[in-house]
């Protein structure tokens, strides 16, 4: 049987936590965050510890800072860093979780305008065809922090940005840049880039779709399927690869501009992943598509040296994303071991944590200066290898998964249930080691360029 005093203390601990509850969203709607000792004293009774999950959502309006000045970031780039955090924080950020869940961004078409509003979509792209004409390590910086705020959309837009627009910036003609570049950098179209099928990602060589020139040469007749691709269901402008002369091996794929209208092209199903949740994933099926010969990029039988040129440039920026999941991961952990009370102290206090948080700095801080210095050096030197960009993604996407797991194991149980981020954290961070190449493959071009470095002497 409940006593009278048992009612009145759940009475009155239900109402601490629905007025503690009613606060702490107020403040975050307000976009202000009061200290620690007003959050937790102001509707705690004496000697009762916090709520858990208040701790957790607690973190949402924390940020541990970038010292953008130790790794050598000019007044323009830090502007640019502190124009991309505020719009991630305030117009993607608070929907992430929901993206998750639901693995879908119903405001992606607004979002998409708002970053070409701000000049974001085509980074690398000249003025001339409606691009902010910045370089690659503006482009990290970009891909950071919109991954920071949310790993599914960065990856959706490295894909747009980079994957997409830059191979028609780099290999298109005057023509074809006038033509899909502004619509691409304006965020009135999404962009995608289509090379793997279902037999194989890595081994390029091995697709099966073939394009066909008609008798009149004045189009190519596309058929196959492509899986795994990113923006599958949204794009309305791609880059396709296909074989166009099975006797040539290598030699004998071709790159196309593929449009969402072309007749005998469609998405087929969507991929239901274990992150990224909310970047679409899917199959594409062209079946008799329809492609106007003057949508090749590039020369005819040549598209394998688009591809492979294009991958260094393409490890290279999205590598920047698992290092805003790093960031991410670090601004979460932080706050919570120096809010969560264990044995009447922050948790961050005991050594063992304190060591596990030193670990997390180091790494975040080897990441972020290892990236820097690649997308310093092919601003400067105007050259990207192989040995360096995958050497860069597979040394971040590695720490990233690591990272995330530091900070699951920081939140303890509060990191182990759905409600709280640093879960998805891992599950994004993962992708990176899987998609632009395996780590397997990453290991595999640093050998290999490490060899023929040796071969010269």
């Amino acid at each position: 049987m409940v006593t009278f005093n048992q009612w009145l203390f759940f009475v009155f601990n239900e109402t601490r936590l629905f007025l503690f509850n009613a606060f702490a969203f107020s403040m975050l709607f307000l976009r202000f965050r009061p200290s620690a000792s007003l959050r937790f004293s102001l509707f705690s009774p004496p000697k009762m510890p916090p709520h858990p999950l208040s701790l957790f959502r607690a973190t949402f309006s924390t940020y541990y800072p970038i010292d953008d000045q130790m790794f050598g970031l000019d007044e323009e780039q830090r502007q640019l860093r502190q124009l991309v955090f505020r719009l991630a924080q305030r117009e993607l950020a608070p929907f992430a979780a929901e993206i998750d869940r639901q693995d879908q961004f119903i405001k992606l078409r607004e979002f998409w305008r708002l970053l070409g509003q701000n000049g974001l979509l085509g980074v690398t792209v000249p003025a001339e065809f409606g691009g902010s004409e910045r370089n690659y390590f503006d482009h990290c910086i970009v891909m950071e922090e919109l991954s920071r705020a949310s790993g599914a959309i960065g990856l959706s837009y490295g894909v747009h940005s980079n994957v997409c627009i830059d191979q028609i910036r780099r290999h298109g003609t005057h023509a074809q840049k006038a033509k899909y570049l502004p619509k691409l950098c304006s965020g009135e179209a999404i962009g995608a880039l289509a090379m793997s099928e279902a037999s194989g990602g890595s081994d390029v060589l091995s697709m099966k779709m073939n394009a066909r020139k008609t008798a009149d040469g004045s189009h190519f007749v596309l058929n196959g399927t492509k899986f795994w691709i990113t923006n599958a269901h949204d794009a309305d402008v791609l880059v396709v690869f296909a074989k166009t002369n099975t006797a040539k091996a290598k030699h004998g794929i071709t790159a196309f501009i593929v449009e969402k209208e072309f007749t005998g092209f469609w998405p087929a199903q969507k991929l239901d992943k274990l992150g990224m949740r909310g970047s679409n994933t899917g199959e594409l099926v062209f079946e008799n598509c329809q492609v106007p010969a003057e949508n090749v990029l590039g020369e005819e039988d040549c598209g394998v040296y688009i591809l492979m040129s294009g991958l260094d440039s393409e490890r290279l920026i999205l590598a920047a994303a698992p290092l805003g999941l790093m960031q991410s991961a670090c601004d979460i952990a932080f706050e919570y071991a120096h809010s969560r009370i264990a044995f009447g102290k922050p948790i961050g206090n005991f050594q063992l944590m304190q060591g596990k948080l030193a670990d997390m700095y180091t790494r975040l801080c080897a990441s972020r200066a290892y990236l820097y210095a690649v997308a310093r050096n092919a601003v400067s030197a105007e050259h990207l290898n192989a040995k360096d960009s995958a050497a860069t993604i597979l040394f971040l996407a590695e720490n990233a998964t690591k990272m995330a797991l530091d900070a699951i194991q920081v939140l303890g149980g509060n990191g182990y249930i759905n409600e709280n981020a640093v879960g998805r954290l891992l599950r994004d961070a993962k992708l990176y080691e899987i998609g632009a190449g395996t780590s397997e493959i990453r290991r595999m071009v640093i050998g290999r360029a490490l060899n023929r470095e040796y071969l010269r002497k």
